[in-house]
C-alpha cells in the first residue's frame, strides 16, 4: 500500500499530541482509524516509528520521518487552500512571498495599487527567508518572490531590484556608533557579535574568516533586533533593515566592508493570472527607488 497524505497527517498529529486519543479528537476520527493508519505507515516503512505502545516517544527514525512528513502535510494543506482561493477569486489571485526587510518596504504600496486596479483581486502575502521564497517559487506556490541573491529557477524570471550595503547594527549609544572613526571588521567582531543568515552572504575574506569562530547565530530578524537593543550585542545587516528598527538602534557603515546584498524580483512565468501578476511586477519595478529613499 502506498503512503497517503492522511497517513502522514495522522502520524504527525499523534507525534505532536503524544497519544492516539487526543489525536483522534483533533482530527475528528476514531481511535481505531488512527491506529490503523499508523500501523499501515509503519508496515510500509518496515520499521517502528514509536518506542513502545503509548505513542508518546518517537524512535530515531520516527523523528526524521516526522520532520519530513510535517513539511509535506503543511505543503499539501497550503496547496488545497490556494486552490480554494483561486476558485473563489472573481478577479484572480496573486501570491507574493518576500524576505521580511523588503516585504515591509513594498507590501503597503503594492496592496494599495492592486486594490485600486483590481478591486476584487485576492492577494496572498507571506514573508520568510530567502530559501523558502525560492522553494515557494519552484513549487508553484508563489507568483512573485523577492529574495536576496540571484538564484536561477526553471520557469521563473529573475530581475535585479536593488543593492543594499551591509553595515553595523547595534544600540544607538554603543561605542562603535558614537566613536569618531568608522568601525572596522576587526572592531565589530571583537565586540560581542551575533551572526545571522543575511550576513552569511558577505564575501569579504576578513569577515568570512571571523565568522568561523562566531558562537551565536540568530535567523529571526525580530529576535536579532531585540538582542542588539540591549546594548550588549552587535550584528551586521543590510541597510534597508535599519528603516524598520526602533530609534534606540542605529546603522553605521563598516570602513573595510564593501559588500552589498543583491535583491532580486522573481516572477513566475506560468502564473494563472498573468495580467494581475504583471501589474504587480511593473509597479514594484517603477517605484522601488522611491520607496527606498522615502
Amino acid at each position: 500500500m502506498a503512503i497517503k497524505i492522511e497517513m502522514l497527517r495522522c502520524f504527525c498529529t499523534v507525534a505532536q499530541t503524544g497519544n492516539i486519543a487526543e489525536a483522534a479528537e483533533r482530527l475528528g476520527r476514531t481511535q481505531s482509524a488512527i491506529s490503523m493508519s499508523l500501523k499501515q505507515l509503519e508496515q510500509h516503512i518496515g520499521k517502528p516509528l514509536f518506542e513502545g505502545e503509548r505513542k508518546n516517544r518517537l524512535t530515531v527514525l520516527g523523528e526524521e520521518v516526522f520532520k519530513l512528513a510535517l513539511k509535506q502535510v503543511r505543503q499539501f494543506e497550503h496547496t488545497i487552500n490556494s486552490i480554494g482561493e483561486a476558485a473563489n477569486s472573481e478577479q484572480g489571485l496573486v501570491r507574493i512571498v518576500s524576505v521580511p526587510s523588503v516585504g515591509a518596504l513594498i507590501f503597503p504600496a503594492v496592496l494599495d495599487i492592486l486594490a485600486a486596479r483590481f478591486p476584487k483581486l485576492k492577494v496572498e502575502i507571506r514573508d520568510t527567508d530567502t530559501q523558502r521564497v525560492l522553494d515557494a517559487l519552484a513549487e508553484g506556490e508563489a507568483d512573485i518572490g523577492i529574495a536576496s541573491g540571484h538564484h536561477p529557477i526553471n520557469g521563473v524570471e529573475a530581475i535585479p531590484l536593488f543593492e543594499d550595503r551591509f553595515g553595523l547594527v547595534c544600540a544607538a549609544d554603543h561605542p562603535l556608533i558614537t566613536q569618531t572613526a568608522p568601525p572596522t571588521i576587526e572592531d565589530v567582531v571583537a565586540a560581542p557579535f551575533v551572526r545571522n543568515a543575511l550576513s552569511d552572504n558577505i564575501q569579504t575574506q576578513a569577515f568570512v574568516s571571523a565568522m568561523e569562530g562566531a558562537a551565536i547565530i540568530l535567523h529571526n530578524t525580530h529576535s536579532l533586533i531585540a538582542l542588539v537593543k540591549t546594548g550588549k550585542w552587535v550584528t551586521i545587516l543590510p541597510q534597508t533593515v535599519s528603516r524598520f528598527m526602533p530609534e534606540t538602534i542605529a546603522f553605521r557603515s563598516v570602513s573595510d566592508l564593501p559588500d552589498k546584498r543583491q535583491v532580486y524580483l522573481y516572477v513566475h512565468n506560468r502564473t494563472r493570472f498573468r495580467e494581475q501578476t504583471d501589474a504587480c511586477k511593473s509597479f514594484i519595478l517603477e517605484c522601488i527607488d522611491d520607496w527606498r529613499t522615502e
